[in-house]
């Protein structure tokens, strides 16, 4: 088979076709050194690894699976979802306007918010629910990264990501795009236009809750990504070896995992939809979402494994129900 024909599930369970070239193995090892050699000239035997703050072997073999996988140019692995996009966020100037949807992911809301209380950005938020709010909320004011999930967790809209691609970059601005929900397997935001992928990795990629990461992917490795790296490095914030090592092993699985998720959650959406003790189903499988006609033009394969029911009777009810589930 040629490198051209692979396909992203036969990326994800070959380890990104990792062979040993001492042994032929076919799994990568878990390479726990945190320091490399030098020769006699204190030249570093392999330049690529110094110090393990910075980069390891099994975590660069991770990185290159992922960016296999989401058809970017690199990727860096870092210790937690809110370390990555802390470190993008460090990377921004003084006084940056950063534009996001008003629901996402409340540790990054809540790591925004805490930046602009400290004057670091300047922060607004987009109903994404609304047609055009984007555009509005960029406006004519200079922006420079527009940051979006889709879904949105945990009301599960669906945002356009060609259509804020343009948004964004009309306005200069870079975007980056939460794909954790989606994952590379049923969304490729850097083909949508996309400048960024982000995902924490301790939900699907890993997928066996024993894995706390996170990941950013770029379409360029300009200087921007550099600093990204310095950040990363500067602030310890690299995903250690054997965290790489457990989440190479989950994505040999990814795709078999998000497609049966997806295809369970379309199945209680559908036996859910229209129950009498519920006000709404909020899945962008269901033809009657807001979001559907999007997320079947940009997800390919489902649309995603969460969902959200919204219960008569209020907070209330709704615990009750968690509590018989």
């Amino acid at each position: 088979m040629t490198a051209t024909a692979r396909t992203g599930e036969t990326t994800a369970v070959q380890a990104g076709h990792f062979i040993d070239s001492a042994s032929g193995a076919l799994t990568p090892p878990w390479q726990p050194s945190v320091t490399f050699a030098r020769d006699t000239d204190y030249t570093l035997l392999n330049p690529a690894y110094s110090y393990g703050r910075s980069d390891n072997p099994t975590t660069a073999t991770a990185e290159g699976v992922l960016a296999a996988l989401e058809g970017a140019e690199a990727a860096l692995l870092f210790a937690s979802g809110l370390a990555a996009a802390n470190a993008l966020f460090e990377t921004l100037a003084p006084g940056a306007r950063v534009v996001a949807p008003r629901i996402m992911y409340w540790g990054t809301l809540t790591r925004l918010a805490h930046l602009a209380e400290a004057k670091r950005i300047e922060f607004a938020l987009f109903d994404a629910s609304r047609a055009n709010a984007l555009e509005e909320t960029v406006g004519a004011a200079k922006t420079a990264l527009v940051w979006i999930e889709t879904p949105c967790n945990p009301t599960w809209e669906v945002i356009d990501i060609a259509a804020a691609a343009g948004v964004a970059h009309a306005a200069g601005a870079r975007l980056v795009v939460d794909s954790t929900v989606a994952t590379p397997v049923l969304t490729q935001p850097l083909a949508l236009g996309a400048d960024m992928v982000f995902h924490s990795a301790t939900k699907y990629l890993n997928g066996h809750s024993d894995v706390l990461a996170g990941a950013l992917l770029t379409k360029d490795t300009d200087e921007s990504w550099q600093c990204i790296r310095d950040a990363r490095w500067q602030g310890g914030a690299v995903l250690g070896a054997f965290e790489a090592w457990l989440l190479l092993r989950g994505m040999r699985t990814l795709y078999l995992r998000v497609r049966h998720a997806s295809e369970s959650a379309l199945a209680i959406a559908h036996h859910f939809d229209g129950h009498e003790k519920l006000q709404a189903v909020l899945y962008p499988g269901l033809p009657a979402h807001a979001g559907h006609a999007v997320a079947a033009r940009q997800m390919s394969g489902g649309f995603g494994g969460m969902l959200s029911v919204l219960v008569d009777g209020g907070a209330a009810a709704a615990l009750a129900a968690v509590a018989r589930a």
